[in-house]
């Protein structure tokens, strides 16, 4: 069984800075049940305090807000999300990448890498 993940791009910021945003690959992630997956999220700031969140919408349902970085710190990641998902922040490279693992259907959904400040 195949599971679909798909990626798209997303900005929390009301309001666009120079060169803020992030950059996620496009098109589907294709992976079997069981397996563990990476989702790759790059981002570009002038700012030095800045938020990094992952967000899951599956369905017709509201974004759900995940892991969330503050330049490097663990930040806070929901119960639900504690475990099967899992993301660092790497400061050097500007990246923020969202492992999954144990892939199941109901991990079919969009997910949303966010830059906030």
């Amino acid at each position: 069984l195949l599971i679909h993940l798909f990626l798209c791009m997303f900005s929390s910021s009301s309001e666009c800075k120079g060169a803020d945003r992030v950059i996620q690959p496009t098109g589907d992630v294709i992976a079997a049940e069981e397996d563990t997956v990476t989702l790759d999220c790059s981002f570009e700031t002038s700012g030095t305090n800045y938020y990094l969140f992952w967000y899951k919408q599956d369905g017709n349902n509201s974004p759900k807000f995940m892991p969330s970085r503050i330049q490097g710190n663990d930040g806070n990641t929901p119960d639900e999300f504690q475990g099967k998902f899992s993301s660092t922040l790497d400061s050097t490279s500007k990246s923020v990448p969202l492992k999954i693992q144990k892939l199941q259907l109901s991990d079919s959904a969009v997910y949303y890498c966010a830059l906030g400040q």
